[in-house]
Order: C-alpha cells, then structure tokens, then sequence
C-alpha cells in the first residue's frame, strides 16, 4: 500500500494549513525564514518539502544549492512551478525517507519541519547521518490533544489515512535519538498555535566524537 501522503491533494493540504484556526502555513513560513538565515551554509536540504513554503527565503547569494525532498511528486512538481527564480539552484527529489535515505547527498543544513512526525527518529537518524549536515533544524508539533492531533478543518478527512504513518513527538525523544548520532541542541523556540498547539523549533549540531 502507498504512503498517505501521496495521496493528499497540495491544496486540502495547505488550505488546511493556512486556516485562521491551524495557522500553520503561515507560522511555518516564518519559521523558514529564519532557519534559512540562521547559519553560515551556503548547502541546505529541505526534507518534507511539501509545496515549497517558505522556499522565498532563500538568498541567492548565500546558497549554491538547496535540495527539497519529499515522497510526492505532485508536490514537487508544485515547486518547480513556483520557484523558477530557483532553478539551477534548488534540486528536487522524489524519495521515501523511510526506503531511500541512502540516496540524498550530503548538504551542510537540514531543514525537516513537520516531517519526523511521520517516518519515526530511526529513519530521521538514517537520513541525517547521510547527508551529513553540520547543523540540523527541526520543526515538531507539541498535542495537548493527543486524541485529535490533525486540528478539525473542512479538509479533515482528506489526512484519514494519516494515523498509519504518525508518530507523537517529545522533544526529549528527539534529542536523546540526536545525539545517538553526534548532534547537540543548540536552541529551542516555540510558536504557540490555535487548539491548544505549539510548533516547536529545536536546532542542532555536530559535536566532535573524541574516541579514548
């Protein structure tokens, strides 16, 4: 059976998002602005790059390639026609995380906001080790109604199928899987949401693993 995500239409999904009551996208897009800023790269990857919100933040003269990726074509094929002010610089690709992680390149930034909700920390630490960043920004949303995670919206039942893919996320979690893999926090922010829903941003890097 295909994963749930490519069968959700771009626009259920970002209308949902961008609802007065989610308010998601447009938090999300803030966010981007500044985890494209924050560090002195000059690669990024963008996994779980959906639509390619928040892709407007990239400063040409700051990156000499930005990979987005994600599992649904159609998506992709979305933000090519958005950003062709990108092109040559922004490469998409088409992969599972879950299956295909041996197949990214390694980029010095990763960007996964929204994502490691739905391919679990082993797959997030598979991916990360690949591409090999020296920073890592993660986005994850903190459910103060763990029975109803997906805010209720028109578009609600167009994320039914979700339930098979989503893990709940606690930010300790993620930094413990982290520095498993030789990450270390370096910052911590929080965008509180409509429902009760905060989107927290939590940043890392790569430590130096001294070996006695």
């Amino acid at each position: 059976m295909n994963n749930p995500w490519e069968e959700i239409s771009l626009d259920d999904y970002e209308n949902h998002m961008r609802l007065d009551t989610v308010k998601q996208l447009q938090a999300m897009n803030e966010i981007m602005k500044a985890q494209f800023a924050a560090y002195p790269v000059e690669t990024a990857m963008v996994l779980g790059v959906a639509g390619g919100n928040g892709l407007e933040h990239i400063r040409t003269d700051k990156y000499r390639r930005v990979y987005g990726v994600d599992i649904n074509s159609a998506y992709l094929a979305a933000v090519r026609e958005r950003y062709p002010q990108l092109s040559g610089m922004l490469q998409c690709l088409h992969l599972d995380l879950v299956h295909d992680a041996e197949q990214l390149p390694q980029a010095q930034l990763v960007i996964a906001n929204l994502l490691i909700e739905y391919i679990g920390y082993p797959a997030f630490q598979r991916a990360v080790l690949q591409v090999d960043p020296e920073y890592v920004s993660c986005v994850i949303q903190i459910n103060t109604d763990t029975e109803q995670w997906v805010s209720e919206s028109p578009y609600l039942h167009a994320f039914d199928r979700l339930d098979e893919v989503h893990h709940q996320m606690e930010e300790a979690a993620l930094s413990v899987a982290m520095q498993e893999i030789g990450y270390s926090e370096i910052l911590r922010a929080s965008v509180s949401l409509p429902n009760g829903k905060a989107l927290v941003r939590i940043d890392y890097q790569k430590y130096e693993i001294i070996h006695a």
